[in-house]
C-alpha cells in the first residue's frame, strides 16, 4: 500500500482522539469563545467536521472512483452545523464525529483498491480537475487546520487574562488579524 495513503489514514484516525482528549467534559468557559470575531466556537468546528464526514470526503472519493471528471462534486455546505447542532452538546458532537470518522476510514479502505487510484481525477466545481491524492491530502490538512482553530478559540477564552504576555502569544494575536486566517 502507498506510504502516502498509510500516513494520511493514520493522521485521520488520530483526530477523533485528539478532540476527545481536548474537549470532552471541558467547562463551557473554555469552549464558548470563537477563534476570531466572526469565527467559530469549538462546537461549530466539530459540527463542521461532522458535515464533512457526512457529505464531503467519502462522497467525493466515490465520485472520483466511479465517475472521474464526468460530473463535478456536489456543493459542500460549510455552515450546515450552525442550525443543525443548536441543541446538541459538544460532548455528543465529539462522539458523533468519532463514530463517523471510524466508519469513513473503513469505507475508504474498501474504496481504494490500488495505489494507482490515488492518481485518478475528479472535478471540483471551483478548482477544476483534482486527484484523489490531493483530496485525501486536503482531508488531513483540513483536520489540522480546524484543530488549530479549536486551540485558537480556547486560547481566546483567556485573552483578557494573559495581560501583557499577549504580545508573545501568536495564537491570540491571530484573533486581532482575522484577514490573516484563511476562510
Amino acid at each position: 500500500m502507498d506510504a502516502f495513503l498509510v500516513e494520511t489514514v493514520d493522521l485521520l484516525r488520530r483526530t477523533p482522539e485528539v478532540l476527545r482528549a481536548l474537549l470532552l467534559e471541558l467547562p463551557e468557559a473554555w469552549t464558548a469563545t470563537a477563534d476570531t470575531e466572526d469565527g467559530w466556537r469549538p462546537k461549530d468546528v466539530v459540527g463542521h467536521l461532522i458535515t464533512g464526514e457526512q457529505t464531503d470526503w467519502i462522497a467525493r472519493t466515490r465520485r472520483i472512483l466511479e465517475e472521474g471528471t464526468a460530473r463535478p462534486f456536489d456543493k459542500f455546505n460549510r455552515f450546515e452545523m450552525l442550525e443543525r447542532d443548536v441543541d446538541t452538546s459538544l460532548d455528543e458532537l465529539v462522539e458523533r464525529f468519532a463514530e463517523l470518522r471510524a466508519e469513513n476510514l473503513r469505507r475508504l479502505g474498501d474504496l481504494i483498491r490500488h495505489d494507482a487510484d490515488l492518481d485518478r481525477r475528479g472535478l471540483h466545481p471551483a478548482l477544476g480537475e483534482v486527484t484523489l491524492r490531493e483530496l485525501l491530502a486536503t482531508w488531513s490538512v483540513h483536520d489540522l487546520d480546524h484543530v488549530s482553530q479549536i486551540f485558537a478559540a480556547m486560547a481566546g477564552a483567556r485573552d483578557a487574562e494573559v495581560g501583557p504576555w499577549k504580545q508573545y502569544l501568536g495564537i491570540l494575536l491571530r484573533r486581532e488579524d482575522p484577514a490573516a486566517v484563511p476562510g
